[in-house]
């Protein structure tokens, strides 16, 4: 006999099981939708006057749920934290402020760890955000303000695994949380200010963290030679640039090593000895000091070059980013450093 596990159900009822799931869970979130209404915005109006943590707590996969909502609420501008009701019985009330504000999730509304929580909650006088299935259940009962899912079937077959619940409690929360961070005018600044970490934090930095500062860079003056601005030696960490500036700092061209190869493949070889002004590429694609690495990434995704200068408000050469140097830095698959099919060598930076 095999060991090999046999599947019961041919792989085009897998697909229709697969999209049956994934269609009840949307129309569910399409019914929340339209039925939200202005106990939505009340509690938004709650989350926004808030001025101490926005203490979210659930049970079961509405706690998991919970944690989740309020990772997003602290990440999006909102402090928040997450209280186990379980362990809130057993001394962790302490986290409670009389300023803060708790949204219990819970579909039934009549969990036993929560109907336990509720009536110390509302002996502090902490007003309460409930996301549930009912108004009229003792969360709903409880609450100063209700976001209801309403009536839910689970997309399991039995109907009984939570799943189109939990999917409507995320996204009530989620939209509790991120329309409250909009009415705040949370900027993509501040939201990089909360994610320094990870891919997503690295793309949000500065090209200054990012880019190789010009002491670290190749410079020359439009006057000197090809041949002698690639005599001196090179910096600590090798760059495929060289940045042409005038005598106040000012960029004015970039001269790449496929340049150089170029005028060796078509035998100039005069030019070696001519000045590098001649054969650079003027008025290049720069990226200002203060822009995000994301942004220099989508320029060198566009123009399809490995050199970016960065350059200050007067267009004062600052330093340069090199795709070389952003490989492990952001993720894999972006566009900016993954080599086109068929790539070669890339021309001089294109003109802006």
């Amino acid at each position: 006999m095999s060991d090999r596990h046999e599947s019961n159900s041919a792989p085009a009822d897998v697909l229709v099981d697969g999209r049956r799931i994934l269609h009840a869970e949307a129309e569910a979130l399409e019914r929340a939708a339209a039925a939200l209404d202005e106990a939505f915005a009340r509690a938004v109006a709650l989350v926004e006057a808030c001025t101490g943590s926005v203490v979210v707590t659930g049970i079961g996969k509405a706690g998991l749920v919970a944690r989740k909502v309020s990772a997003t609420l602290a990440s999006t501008g909102t402090p928040s934290h997450f209280l186990h009701p379980a362990e809130a019985l057993h001394g962790d009330l302490g986290m409670l402020r009389g300023d803060d504000l708790v949204v219990v999730l819970s579909q039934s509304g009549e969990s036993e760890e929560i109907v336990r929580l509720l009536p110390h909650i509302v002996a502090r006088r902490i007003p309460i955000v409930a996301l549930t299935g009912r108004r009229g259940s003792t969360l709903g009962r409880a609450a100063t303000e209700v976001i209801l899912t309403g009536a839910v079937r689970e997309a399991c077959g039995l109907g009984l695994a939570p799943s189109t619940s939990t999917t409507l409690l995320m996204a009530l929360g989620d939209a509790l949380a991120l329309v409250t961070s909009g009415r705040r005018r949370f900027t993509a600044d501040d939201f990089a200010a909360r994610h320094p970490g990870g891919s997503l934090g690295r793309q949000l930095t500065r090209v200054e963290e990012a880019m190789r500062p010009l002491a670290r860079c190749r410079t020359a003056l439009a006057e000197e030679t090809v041949r002698a601005v690639f005599s001196r030696p090179l910096p600590a960490r090798r760059t495929g640039a060289v940045m042409i500036v005038d005598a106040t700092g000012r960029l004015v061209g970039l001269f790449t090593d496929s340049d150089l190869a170029r005028l060796f493949e078509q035998r100039r070889d005069d030019a070696i000895d001519a000045p590098i002004g001649a054969v650079m590429t003027p008025q290049p694609t720069t990226v200002p000091a203060g822009a995000r690495l994301d942004d220099a990434l989508t320029i060198l995704d566009a123009r399809r070059i490995s050199e970016l200068p960065v350059v200050d408000a007067a267009g004062h050469a600052v330093g340069l980013i090199d795709v070389v140097d952003l490989l492990g830095m952001v993720s894999p698959d972006h566009p900016a450093v993954l080599p086109a099919a068929g790539a070669v060598a890339a021309p001089a930076a294109e003109a802006a």
